[in-house]
């Protein structure tokens, strides 16, 4: 089987897993990974948090985002073209859905310091022990975190940590993975 292959039947198998969740077990599971998140020194360290609006198959990012953006800067990613930019979040009334994914995007300006991260957020398809990271393919999250030397903590799961995840040149290791 080629890498491709092997990327694809395990997209396919986590999907069918992420399938058999309900909207509320998700997000017990979420408030569990969180709440680990939480403690870290970097997060408790970091004023600039860059996380993910979450979309319904992902693990919920939703209330973590509400609970936090008033005390810590949160930014999430714009697409653009085949990259991602990074926005402000400032409240739920304050997002568009205007791309071919349905992701919910901050609106106004682009953050430029990305220097000034703390940590990142990072949504995965599936994880390894060797903190390897399968996306959906697109490319979009390793061609941002390779323009920045930022914590980056994956996120998924306890069946989305898998024995192997086969990488290639460009992908982009985390730093930590975080499971329920």
């Amino acid at each position: 089987m080629n890498l491709n292959d092997s990327k694809k039947l395990i997209r396919q198998n986590i999907i069918q897993l992420k399938k058999q969740l309900t909207q509320n077990e998700k997000q017990e599971k979420a408030d569990i990974i969180f709440k680990k998140i939480e403690v870290l020194p970097e997060f408790k360290s970091a004023e600039i948090v860059l996380c993910y609006y979450s979309l319904p198959d992902e693990l919920p990012t939703h209330n973590f985002i509400e609970k936090w953006y008033n005390s810590k800067t949160i930014l999430l990613p714009v697409m653009v073209g085949n990259d991602l930019i990074l926005k402000k979040y400032s409240g739920k009334d304050n997002l568009t859905t205007s791309n071919k994914f349905g992701v919910s995007e901050p609106i106004g300006e682009q953050f430029k310091e990305n220097n000034k991260i703390g940590i990142i957020i990072v949504p995965g398809i599936a994880f390894d022990n060797n903190r390897k990271r399968l996306g959906r393919g697109k490319g979009f999250y390793d061609r941002l975190l390779s323009d920045v030397n930022v914590f980056k903590i994956g996120v998924g799961f306890n069946f989305q940590l898998i024995e192997y995840v086969p990488i290639e040149e460009h992908d982009v290791e985390m730093d930590l993975i975080v499971t329920d």
